[in-house]
C-alpha cells in the first residue's frame, strides 16, 4: 500500500471544495447520497432547490478523483514495457491527439496515454470558464 501512495508517482491530489462554501455543500450532499445506498438513479439524483449544471460539476470533480485514485493503484504495474500501446482489448486502439505536441492520432503506451488524459482533465475541471467554482455562475457564464 506504500507504494500506492507515493507521491513522486502520477498520483493526483483530490480537487477540493473550499469549506464554507455552497459547492462544499454540495459536495456533502453528493458524498451523502453516493454513501447511501445502490440505487444510482436515486444517488445522482438532483436535489431539490440545487442548480442541475452546479450538480453534475461536483459529479465530475468526484468522479475524476475517484478514477486518479484507481489509476494510482494500478500505474505501478502498467508500464511503457507492460503496456505499449493504450487499448481497449484487441480490437480498439486509442490514440492522443491534441492542439499542442500530437496535432495527429498518435499511438502512445497506455501510460502515457492516460498521464496525458489525466492532465487534459484536469485542466478542464480548473478552468473557471468551463467549471466555475462559485455556485450559480453556470447561468451567466454559459448566456
Amino acid at each position: 500500500l506504500k507504494q500506492v501512495f507515493n507521491k513522486d508517482k502520477t498520483f493526483r491530489p483530490k480537487r477540493k471544495f473550499e469549506p464554507g462554501t455552497q459547492r462544499f455543500e454540495l459536495h456533502k450532499k453528493a458524498q451523502a447520497s453516493l454513501n447511501a445506498g445502490l440505487d444510482l438513479k436515486v444517488a445522482v439524483q438532483l436535489p431539490p432547490g440545487e442548480e442541475q449544471n452546479d450538480w453534475v460539476a461536483v459529479h465530475v470533480v468526484d468522479f475524476f478523483n475517484r478514477i486518479n485514485l484507481i489509476y494510482g493503484t494500478i500505474s505501478d504495474y502498467c508500464t511503457e514495457q507492460s503496456c505499449p500501446v493504450m487499448s481497449g482489448g484487441p480490437k480498439y486502439e486509442y490514440r492522443w491527439q491534441d492542439e499542442h505536441k500530437y496535432r495527429k492520432p498518435t499511438a502512445l503506451s497506455a501510460p502515457q496515454y492516460m498521464n496525458l488524459l489525466m492532465d487534459w482533465i484536469e485542466v478542464q475541471i480548473n478552468n473557471e470558464d468551463i467549471f466555475p467554482t462559485n455556485v450559480g455562475e453556470f447561468s451567466s457564464s454559459c448566456g
